[in-house]
């Protein structure tokens, strides 16, 4: 890809030697997760589960929505990667992932919107 030359070389241009610009399947995987982020429900389950652990029921009463809609919104959210779950005999109990881009997603939602972590 470093034989590729841009058309015009200007001065100061950062990607002058394209091999320098990340692959489009890495910004394709950032979009997914934007897109995934784009319901208001789906970032309000996600910020609670960066403060607790709890079952869709608990969690459904929290935002009150039926079971079978956070439950969906709960799956998304796990295929992104953004929350992980556990068994604990029949029930399973989410929380957010402990992971970079979680994390990063947590303090970013609480920064747009101007709130903070609850007191436990």
């Amino acid at each position: 890809m470093s034989d590729i030359k841009l058309p015009h070389n200007h001065s100061g241009n950062p990607f002058s030697d394209i091999s320098n610009i990340p692959d489009g399947a890495l910004f394709q995987a950032a979009a997914d997760i934007l897109k995934l982020l784009g319901d208001a429900s789906r970032i309000r389950i996600f910020w609670i589960l960066c403060h607790c652990e709890t079952c869709v029921i608990n969690l459904s009463a929290m935002v009150d929505m039926s079971s079978p809609a956070v439950s969906h919104h709960l799956r998304q959210l796990k295929d992104a990667g953004l929350v992980s779950s556990r068994r604990e005999g029949k029930e399973m109990y989410y929380t957010a992932a402990s992971t970079p881009e979680a994390d990063l997603l947590h303090h970013t939602i609480e920064k747009m919107l101007q709130i903070s972590c609850p007191a436990t």
